[in-house]
């Protein structure tokens, strides 16, 4: 019976956004209404589950997301991220310009969010299509690629950040996990796929796109923009700290250190929150102050940035809640004693539901938010890694993008391709990042 209410709230929530066209976040709460009236929480305790879902979410991801907005457009204003990609294009040649493609995507990826990085990259990609006389999709597959694996592996974007804050999982952990497990499957999902699509929808290789709806670019003469070390060392500084204070935590444990100074201080600078800020504060200096850029210009751009994410954090908001209705409604305890019992890794369920949420509901994030609902109280049942676990549940949420997810539409129309190439293009893609992903994860797991 609880599952049959989730899922009949499911479907109401999509025919909510999709058939109503009500507003996500409004749909979400709701739906979390709805449920928690038929999962049977008392009357008195229905509110308070939903602000403490909500409240508990945005508690832990707005510094890390809002702060982490800010720095990616302090490096796409001042020009840092058409630099890293100008100059990799230029270092790697015509012939292996893929793979300049791939990389400059997945250092500016770390830094943006998805939306974000596809609107900035897309007319550099575009610029050089024309210039090398390639086709834009070409280029394109491999930069939606890496896009596509930072959102859905690495912090600080959303999906990863959240779900290792619900799990208890080291989001350190999770940001080394997730590079090892991303790199490859970017490599899959990108260049070595770009090869098969071109047999599916060779037409779709012939399209010329349009990306008028972006508006006026803001363009930089090379000169202008930030040097590509600094730029590359701005970007990424936050996967550096956090990186470092987890290998010294992890060397630590194993050598059995004792507590100093010097360890506290390394461990506070590694913390997601703490390395955002340190980072900003670089990025205004680098991005901004030593190239004499006035500090309420910069400001400017960190307000915009603000801005532009603020229904987004509500839609986050809105998720959490429908999460801890799940779980205060004996729904997560509901599966774990369907699990009971048996050796289903966490991993897999974590990532089924996910995936399964993602194609119905079409948000990553959401669908991320929700699963941790169901598979929390399954996880003291296990001794697992909540990093992979995490990250599994990252691959899930990034499976089979379709009709109604944005980044369809959004990779739809800027490429130009019809809705059979946009399938076969676009959400295949996805789908390899997902099941690749789950792949290396579960060989990781093995090795650790």
């Amino acid at each position: 019976m609880p599952l049959l209410i989730v899922a009949m709230g499911i479907i109401f929530l999509l025919i909510l956004i999709m058939s109503l066209k009500l507003n996500t976040f409004v749909s979400l709460i709701i739906v979390s209404f709805c449920v928690a009236l038929a999962l049977g929480i008392p009357l008195d305790r229905i509110v308070k589950s939903i602000e403490s879902g909500l409240g508990g979410t945005l508690g832990h991801i707005a510094l890390i997301f809002g702060i982490g907005a800010m720095l990616g457009r302090l490096i796409a204003d001042a020009g840092g991220a058409q630099r890293i990609a100008i100059t990799l294009i230029n270092k790697f040649g015509e012939k292996n310009i893929q793979w300049a493609v791939v990389i400059a995507s997945f250092i500016v990826g770390i830094a943006l969010f998805f939306e974000v990085g596809l609107v900035l990259l897309i007319p550099i990609v575009f610029s050089i299509a024309k210039q090398l006389r390639v086709s834009i999709l070409h280029l394109g597959v491999p930069m939606a690629s890496a896009l596509l694996v930072t959102h859905g592996f690495l912090p600080p974007h959303p999906g990863p950040t959240l779900i290792a804050g619900e799990y208890g999982a080291d989001i350190g952990a999770v940001l080394l996990y997730g590079i090892a497990v991303g790199i490859p499957t970017m490599i899959l999902a990108g260049p070595v796929f770009n090869k098969l699509a071109k047999k599916i929808v060779p037409e779709g290789f012939n399209k010329t796109g349009n990306i008028e709806s972006l508006g006026e670019q803001k363009k930089f003469d090379l000169d202008e923009t930030p040097g590509f070390k600094i730029s590359v060392l701005t970007a990424m500084l936050p996967v550096i700290l956090m990186s470092i204070a987890t290998v010294i935590s992890m060397l630590q444990q194993e050598l059995r250190w004792a507590d100093n100074t010097l360890l506290s201080a390394i461990q506070l600078a590694g913390n997601a929150s703490v390395a955002m800020l340190i980072s900003l504060l670089f990025a205004i200096y680098t991005m901004g102050l030593a190239r004499k850029i006035a500090v309420k210009e910069l400001m400017g751009s960190c307000s915009s940035a603000v801005a532009s994410i603020g229904m987004m954090l509500l839609i986050i908001g809105g998720g959490g809640a429908f999460k801890q209705v799940l779980i205060d409604g004996g729904v997560g305890d509901y599966v774990a004693d369907l699990f009971a019992g048996t050796n289903a890794s966490p991993i897999i369920l974590a990532w089924g539901v996910a995936a399964i949420l993602r194609i119905s509901l079409g948000s990553a994030t959401v669908a991320a938010i929700s699963t941790a609902g169901l598979v929390i109280p399954t996880l003291g049942q296990h001794d697992v890694n909540l990093a992979l676990v995490t990250l599994a549940t990252g691959a899930g949420s990034a499976i089979a993008s379709h009709v109604n997810d944005a980044g369809f539409w959004m990779i739809k129309e800027y490429f130009g391709l019809t809705m059979k190439e946009t399938f076969c293009t676009w959400t295949l893609l996805s789908t390899i990042v997902s099941v690749a992903g789950l792949c290396f994860i579960l060989l990781l797991n093995t090795m650790l």
